[in-house]
């Protein structure tokens, strides 16, 4: 038998949009063969997903009592109904092909569940499927939810494994629509603290065997820094937007760049500020600092970028009184420059990060006026 090999990608903590929008490309991808089967084990915030077949009545909250719990509601293209996401639990998209051998729905339910039973077991916690219901109980209490899509045989969505998550939660739905079961985790159930990278090493070995890959673990965490270079006149804030060539997205930023080896994350701002820009200057932490995936769009020109997650951390740097025709560019990554108000340098912006760091440099600029 040829060996199946299936890339093992743990993506930490991801908003749920981002990794829908990742998986989908994904699965255009394996389709056409041009990407290995997939393992994606990740943590969403705080989100609720509706699947195709979701009573809307079984969300037990309004918008507003949502939203004041920092609660977000997606509907999605899995199979089922609606379910919480939320930090401290492992949710699990394999995207794999079922060809040849494994076209059955069913029997890619069941083992979904196995793999998830055997990761309970070697915890000393005997998990069960229930008849008539997907995932895994303990009692009358779901450990693991399942929900799945799959088309022409590649699989995408899948399985939440509860670890360390807040149940509570909970309440705010009927989970997938069942009344009178309820939700556990493995720390309610063993009651100790569990290291959730020692879940995902178990639920990818168990994947593999139940599965028969071979399972890879794949380096996808990278880090950057932004840094927003602004001038102050008076009363007039302009900040410094670079364009990017058209090979490199044809979009506004600030200064961007990722860390080199043994560098950290102030370094790498100073010295991406000097290769941008030709500036030199006093750089300043917003301590802000986010991960999100590398947009999927980047993948047919950057294949070395599929599926990987970056970690950002934000700066500012007061560049009042340097000349602000002085910037020199990198010929290779911008083509333009312009020096913008607040208002038009956040309608050029196009990532929310690159959004909320302006936010937090506007905000700092505020306060510094307001003290003196």
């Amino acid at each position: 038998m040829t060996e199946r090999i299936c890339e093992v990608r743990r993506l930490g903590l991801i908003n749920y949009e981002e990794a829908l929008k990742t998986q989908e490309a994904a699965v255009e991808a394996r389709k056409n063969d041009t990407l290995a089967d997939q393992l994606l084990l990740l943590q969403h915030p705080h989100v609720l997903t509706l699947g195709r077949g979701a009573d809307p009545s079984n969300v037990l909250v309004d918008e507003n009592t949502r939203a004041a719990k920092g609660v977000e509601l997606f509907k999605t293209g899995r199979g089922g109904d609606v379910t919480y996401h939320g930090p401290g639990q492992i949710v699990g998209y394999p995207i794999i092909d079922l060809k040849p051998d494994r076209c059955d729905v069913h029997r890619y339910v069941r083992d979904i569940e196995e793999v998830m039973i055997r990761v309970a077991k070697d915890y000393d916690i005997d998990a069960v499927r229930i008849p008539g219901l997907t995932g895994i109980w303990v009692g009358y209490e779901k450990l693991g939810a399942i929900g799945v899509r799959i088309a022409r045989w590649v699989t995408s969505h899948g399985f939440a494994f509860n670890v360390s998550t807040d149940l509570s939660y909970f309440n705010l739905i009927v989970p997938c629509g069942i009344t009178d079961h309820g939700v556990t985790s493995l720390e309610k159930l063993l009651g100790r603290k569990i290291d959730i990278d020692d879940v995902e090493e178990r639920l990818a070995r168990h994947f593999g065997d139940v599965f028969q890959r071979t399972m890879v673990e794949v380096q996808t965490r990278c880090q950057s820094i932004q840094t927003y270079i602004f001038q102050r006149n008076n009363e007039t804030t302009r900040f410094l937007l670079l364009k990017r060539t058209v090979d490199h997205g044809n979009f506004w930023q600030p200064v961007t760049g990722g860390l080199e080896s043994g560098e950290n994350w102030h370094d790498a701002a100073v010295r991406e500020v000097q290769e941008e820009t030709g500036l030199c200057g006093k750089i300043e932490d917003l301590n802000y600092r986010h991960t999100f995936l590398v947009d999927p769009s980047f993948w047919k020109q950057h294949p070395e970028f599929a599926i990987k997650v970056n970690e950002e951390t934000a700066f500012m740097m007061d560049a009042t009184g340097i000349d602000p025709n002085s910037i020199v560019l990198n010929p290779e990554e911008h083509d333009a420059y312009e020096w913008v108000d607040y208002e038009t340098a956040m309608s050029r912006i196009i990532w929310e990060g690159n959004k909320k760091a302006l936010r937090l440099t506007q905000n700092a600029i505020t306060m510094t006026v307001a003290g003196n």
